[in-house]
């Protein structure tokens, strides 16, 4: 099961994801213009993959997200933790 946390610190927003079974997934999506994002892989790992392309992405790992680019995230071990933190 995945479980998600929203968060603001000042004028910072974003989510933690946290991922407690290997196989539990953030579906593939897109963000525009206003909510693109950065991923920090704080805990665990993850695969990652969208249009054409597939990662692999470990604890302290950081994904810079362009506008309209899609991506969806797959745990790789058990009680992995994503964060996401909106760049507007």
């Amino acid at each position: 099961m995945r479980n998600e946390k929203p968060f603001t610190l000042g004028t910072v927003n974003g989510t933690i994801y946290d991922f407690e079974a290997v196989g539990d997934t953030l579906p593939m999506h897109t963000h525009g213009l206003t909510d693109v994002h950065i991923s920090i892989v704080a805990r665990g790992s993850f695969r990652a993959h969208g249009g054409s392309w597939d990662k692999t992405f470990s604890a302290g790992d950081l994904i810079d997200w362009q506008p309209f680019q899609s991506h969806e995230f797959i745990a790789l071990e058990p009680n992995s933790r994503l964060i996401n933190i909106v760049k507007t």
